[in-house]
């Protein structure tokens, strides 16, 4: 068997997708995984080091990441009415958000992303574990919190407002869906397992839509939240058609994320081609 190191989040959507194939449930062909479990920044920062040959990465972090690696056509996080959310204990002004501080879950989120192109001007943020965002908003520490994954699901019951939906944000600006997260594996895999590697990552995802309760004790064991209801909501939202196969739909909103970043020049250039040969 050939061992690869793979990373992903331990969000239900990332242990949903890719349980069967970590736990080989399904026909890996000759592949065995290693797992390193990480916070979406701490994969992020990862993948800039080099260290890990398959990962789920932040589409504003695989941005700067291209020379390096290419994005696999299964296993996104990817869709319309799925982005971050940016909420308060009150309704703030733009001018109120552009003065304060903002807790975000890490520089290289997409969720950073789409809240510097909403708010430009606001530049006091402080980089945090995102499962602590809501916590701090509550307690005053910070005055406004960019939320991804479970708490999308929370915020509103613990007394929080939302003061934007990012992802509907980047629908209007933009036209199409709004990429979150890929996954990725190294350039320098020749084509064979770059390929086999997503009929893997395909034929994992495939499973667990047809048999939902084999992932559901994996899922338990690493969830931030431990409400059930809550843990399927978060992956009905985030694992779609989209997950299964970006279609051409998907690649277009992809590369148009990117033809953006280079816009407002936050990237320079985007190595060639972005995606795995099918």
């Amino acid at each position: 068997m050939k061992k690869l190191t793979l990373g992903f989040s331990p969000c239900p959507n990332d242990t949903f997708i890719f349980d069967a194939m970590v736990h080989q449930k399904i026909d890996t062909e000759g592949l065995d995984f290693e797992v390193v479990l990480g916070d979406v920044e701490e994969l992020n920062d990862k993948a800039f080091k080099q260290q890990l040959d398959i990962t789920k990465l932040s589409y504003h972090a695989m941005a700067f990441c291209l020379n390096d690696y290419q994005l696999l056509h299964s296993g996104s996080a990817l869709g319309s009415g799925v982005g971050p959310l940016l909420i308060a204990k009150e309704q703030l002004s733009a001018e109120q958000i552009n003065a304060g501080k903002i807790a975000i879950p890490g520089k290289y989120t997409t969720a950073n992303f789409l809240l510097s192109m909403a708010y430009p001007k606001a530049k006091n943020k402080h980089e945090v574990l995102f499962s602590e965002i809501e916590k701090m908003v509550l307690d005053g520490t910070v005055d406004a919190g960019l939320i991804i994954h479970e708490n999308r699901f929370t915020y509103a019951e613990r007394g929080l407002k939302k003061i934007i939906d990012l992802g509907d944000f980047w629908e209007k600006e933009s036209g199409g869906l709004i990429p979150l997260g890929g996954i990725v594996l190294r350039r320098s895999f020749d084509k064979d397992l770059q390929q086999k590697v997503n009929r893997v990552l395909r034929r994992s995802i495939e499973f667990a839509a047809k048999n939902p309760s084999s992932s559901k004790e994996y899922v338990r064991q690493h969830a931030q939240e431990m409400d059930e209801g809550i843990t399927q909501k978060h992956i009905n939202l985030y694992v779609n058609d989209y997950s299964l196969d970006l279609g051409e739909k998907g690649r277009s909103a992809v590369e148009k994320l990117f033809s953006v970043a280079i816009e407002k020049g936050i990237i320079k250039e985007i190595r060639q081609p972005i995606f795995v040969e099918k």
